[in-house]
This record gives structure tokens, sequence and C-alpha cells, in this order.
């Protein structure tokens, strides 16, 4: 049997991640304000082929093509009844190429917020968010999903809910990230949480894995990072956006390419990251370049 995969995390290897899965898939062909997961029931050979792009480029870990699939999101498209059976395809695609690999690679079952706001301010209630993303987690885990990534939270009683509805409702480890941005009172997600505060609502939510994802950049994330560090044990996640989006030629263009990242992506594994890929506007050519990072790290950290 291999090795459970926060073992290896806790005995000191730092694993990667694959990119971003929406931002990819739309430079591929899908139309711009189109959902991902349709792509699973209409051209699932597309979702595929860059879930083994990713592995050949040199991931760990691969994420399903899931991020929206709840019932909330769906709805705006009619699917909001097909969540389970969006969530199987996704697992089904992704266990698909990782299982075709020669080496390790794991799954991770991507579950985004819901696109509600929660009461009392929103129409959103802690039982119907805690459903929600329960009936993803459980067809995530069903379909054979390795791990859960709960990513791109902006609230903390969502990420707490999240988090618990994935832990009490499967198995798997579960990790958790925030998106943040800085401003004037530091870094803060759009509703105010730090990541101080984040570590802490999501470490008794009972996350497995912390840390951040999305955001403004490599050396946004090389900040947030810095933060989190001194305050848990637990193995952190950084997945950056290569920077923010410009509107060109009809389509968003992210500035931060697979060279220019490099110096903060070394920045992130010496600060002592666990897990490392990439968000919005990354894709196979920056974790090919990410890899040979991490393979030089991780060759250091045994010589």
């Amino acid at each position: 049997m291999s090795e459970p995969l926060l073992d290896i995390l806790k005995r000191g290897t730092v694993l990667l991640c694959d990119g971003a899965t929406g931002t990819e898939l739309q430079n591929r062909g899908l139309p711009q304000g189109d959902p991902p997961e349709r792509l699973l029931l209409d051209d699932p050979d597309l979702v595929l082929a860059l879930h083994r792009d990713y592995i050949a480029a040199g991931a760990d870990i691969i994420e399903t093509n899931s991020f929206g699939a709840n019932r909330s999101r769906l709805a705006h498209y009619g699917l909001q009844d097909r969540v389970t059976e969006l969530c199987l395809k996704a697992t089904e695609l992704a266990r698909r190429a990782a299982d075709e690999s020669p080496r390790r690679v794991w799954v991770a079952g991507s579950i985004g917020p819901s696109g509600d706001i929660m009461e009392p301010l929103g129409p959103l209630s802690a039982k119907a968010a805690y459903d929600s993303f329960a009936e993803a987690a459980e067809a995530l885990a069903r379909g054979g999903a390795d791990i859960l990534f709960i990513e791109t939270m902006m609230a903390q009683d969502e990420a707490a809910i999240a988090v618990r509805a994935a832990k009490e409702n499967t198995r798997l480890p579960v990790a958790a990230t925030m998106s943040f941005e800085k401003g004037k009172a530091g870094l803060r997600t759009p509703w105010g949480v730090d990541p101080a505060t984040a570590v802490q609502a999501l470490t008794e939510a009972g996350a497995d894995l912390l840390g951040a994802n999305c955001g403004r950049g490599f050396d946004d994330m090389v900040d947030i990072i810095a933060e989190m560090r001194p305050l848990t044990e637990k193995p952190l996640l950084a997945q950056a956006n290569a920077g923010l989006p410009q509107w060109l030629d009809g389509r968003n263009v992210y500035p931060e390419t697979p060279e220019s990242i490099l110096p903060d992506v070394n920045r992130l594994l010496h600060l002592g990251v666990n897990l490392i890929g990439g968000c919005c506007g990354t894709g196979p050519a920056h974790i090919r370049k990410m890899r040979e990072l991490v393979d030089q790290f991780n060759e250091g950290k045994r010589s």
C-alpha cells in the first residue's frame, strides 16, 4: 500500500499541485461565462486532456473540474439537480488520468464557495450551506478522490461550514484555503478575514491542511504564507494566480509568466509550504517550471 499523503507531507517532502482549471479550459475553447463543469457532459475529453497535460508537466496532485459543482452555482445553468452526477464524472476523469501515470498522482476533489451570501446578510442558511457542501464532498469521495480541496473561500463562517461538512461526511483529509488581497488594512479576504483569523477558524473547523489560493499573484502569496507559517504546524498549501488579469483581444491575459514566478516560488518553498501549485492564469508551462524548483528543493533537504 502506498504511503498516505499526509504522512509524506509530515516528513517534509513538498508536493506539487496542478494549475488552473477554469482559465486553462477557456484557453482551450470554453466560452467566457460558461461553467467549466458543463464540459463534463459536453466535452469530457477536453477535461481529461487537461489532467493529462498537468501530470506530464510534473504535478503530483490534480484537481477535479468541480469547483462550481454545488446547487447554488449550478442553479444559474439549470444543473442544480445534477451535482452528484457532475462530481462523480469529474472525479472519474481525474482518477483515470492519475491511474494512467507510471508515478503516484493524487486526485483532489475541488469544492469552491457556494456563490451565495449567508444569513443574516444573504439568503443562504447555515443548514443549506452544510447540505450543499456535504453533497459535493460525498460524491467526490465516492468517485475516488484522495483529498478534498475547499478553496477560494472568503467568508469565515462559510469556510468553516464547508470544512465541517467535508470532514463529517467523508473519511478524506481536507485542505482549506482562503483568498486574500493586500490593502490598507493588510492582507484580508473581501469579507475582512485576515490570515491569522483564517488559521484559527479553519483549524477549529477540523481542516488537515491550511493555506491560500487565488489572489493578486505569487508576490502577495509570499506575504500570506509568511504570516501563516508561524501560527500553525499543519501543512500549508499555496496556489496563487498568475497576477491580475488584463482584458486584451476579448479574453483575460495574466501577466506572470512561468519564468517570472520562480523567485517567489523559491521564497515560498523556503518559507515552509508543503503543497504548492497555481490558480487562475497558470497552466502546464507554469507547473513544469515549478517542478524543477520543487525537485531541487526536495533534493537539497535530502542531501
